[in-house]
């Protein structure tokens, strides 16, 4: 498991990539940059990777999960409604690969404003493999 710390804006959060394809290619690309783009209450930022889809690549999102969307190709984290949501909770405009958790407090990410820069880096304090 590699754990990361995602900075964005004045917010600096905590999250885990799981034991999947698309996680230790994007571990193994760490750290990454970029710039935000805000689609509902999901952030997500281009990275230079094309990565194939997953066999069990979704829509349907739970709060706080990263995914990789590769029609972007992009870092995607989402934490409550996007505009293509039917309900509460978070979807996909198309399947994405989920790779990762967030560990840390989702709402932190409500602040992070179309355009900013962030960063997504190996954390220090948590456990890498």
């Amino acid at each position: 498991m590699t754990s990361v710390t995602i900075s964005a804006g004045d917010i600096t959060i905590e999250a885990a990539f799981f034991d999947t394809p698309t996680a230790k290619a994007i571990a193994a690309a760490l750290p990454l940059k970029g710039r935000v783009h805000v689609w509902g209450e999901e952030i997500y930022f281009e990275i230079p990777h094309s990565l194939p889809l997953e066999a069990d690549a979704r829509e349907e999102m739970a709060v706080g999960e990263l995914a990789y969307w590769p029609s972007g190709p992009a870092f995607c984290i989402f934490f409550g409604p996007t505009p293509v949501s039917v309900d509460h909770t978070p979807r996909a405009y198309s399947p994405v690969n989920v790779f990762g958790k967030i560990s840390g407090d989702v709402t932190l990410l409500k602040t992070v404003a179309d355009g900013q820069s962030i960063q997504v880096m190996r954390s220090t304090t948590g456990p890498t493999s």
